[in-house]
């Protein structure tokens, strides 16, 4: 070799990424054993030696933020959940007067995203948007935890000690749907979303759901609670398998506006009128939520306040200071789909 050999000539030779090399050559236990030795062994045959300034310059403030979304599984290429892009603008807009740079990356869960974030230090700081299955996502948040990684996600507060939580109030704002609907008459209230701790803001929901049933002496109907993830087929789905149970029901609440759009399509092709039949009321208010027809209620979240929180508390974490991790509100914005005003 006629230059100075590289990283990258050692991940080349060993057949593995260039930040695996890096981790490797740090003596960072994420690489396995053999790997490492594999590229020690490497380094050492080229005479390779770790540069300690341009290490020392990475280990400095890269005064940028990371913000990651991790894409939901969709049929179609809109693998992203609208609530989420909707906070986009309120935190670029306050990485920009906090004198931050913002990194926006789309990854992939099975990736490897928790290693080379903590390890090629990219940014001072990871805000985290989407997760799909929380039990999958969470062993990576403790790895981050784990490595000292300043990281804040947006999800259910108080869901363990992996990292911090900024969120809604998702149980609140559930019991708040479920009243609505029970004051315009309905009784018998479906409800569509994933109940379990898989999905623990929708399982919060659900429980603001509950909440509302029982204290109008309405007992929850397992037969009425249908598993859903956010996505409009998933709505659409929902409403078949509510067929296929013989389900008798006047009013849905949907556990996020993509699952309540995808409920609406099926009710349509069935026949069955919004509101007159069923009465819905989704969660999110995602763009969309108003041009639906009829227009859909749904649970509003304030998506300038909660792009605002996460970079203030991430922010803040960084200077060490107590963060406060109380739910931020929601508030029902009531429209035709629910018996509002058209």
């Amino acid at each position: 070799m006629n230059r100075r050999p590289t990283s990258f000539d050692i991940a080349q030779l060993a057949g593995v990424s260039q930040p695996t090399v890096s981790r490797a050559l740090r003596g960072v236990k994420s690489v396995n054993a053999q790997t490492r030795q594999r590229i020690e062994a490497i380094a050492r045959t080229l005479n390779y030696a770790v540069d300690k300034n341009a290490s020392s310059l990475r280990s400095q403030a890269t005064h940028t933020l990371a913000l990651l979304f991790f894409e939901e599984p969709a049929e179609d290429d809109s693998t992203i959940n609208p609530f989420f892009l909707s906070m986009l603008g309120s935190i670029t807009h306050a990485c920009a007067r906090a004198g931050y740079d913002l990194l926006i990356s789309f990854q992939q869960l099975s990736g490897d995203w928790h290693v080379d974030y903590q390890d090629s230090h990219k940014a001072d700081g990871i805000i985290l948007l989407g997760y799909g299955d929380y039990e999958a996502y969470r062993a990576r948040l403790d790895h981050l935890t784990e490595q000292g990684t300043h990281v804040v996600r947006w999800g259910a507060v108080g869901t363990g000690p992996a990292g911090i939580t900024v969120g809604s109030d998702n149980r609140g704002g559930g019991e708040q749907a479920t009243t609505h609907l029970i004051a315009q008459g309905r009784r018998r209230i479906a409800f569509i979303g994933t109940a379990d701790g898989r999905y623990p803001e929708l399982e919060d929901r659900y429980r603001g759901y509950c909440d509302a049933l029982t204290a109008a002496a309405i007992t929850p109907d397992p037969q009425l609670q249908v598993d859903a993830i956010t996505s409009e087929e998933a709505g659409q789905q929902a409403v078949a398998e509510l067929a296929a149970r013989g389900a008798r029901y006047d009013a849905i609440f949907a556990a996020s506006d993509s699952i309540a759009i995808g409920a609406m399509r099926a009710l349509a092709a069935i026949g069955r009128s919004v509101p007159g039949d069923v009465a819905i009321v989704g969660f999110d208010d995602v763009p969309s939520a108003q041009l639906t027809n009829p227009p859909l209620s749904t649970v509003t979240q304030d998506t300038r306040n909660a792009g605002e929180t996460l970079v203030r508390t991430l922010l803040a974490q960084l200077r060490g200071e107590p963060v406060d991790a109380a739910p931020l509100p929601t508030r029902l914005v009531v429209r035709a789909s629910s018996g509002g005003p058209t």
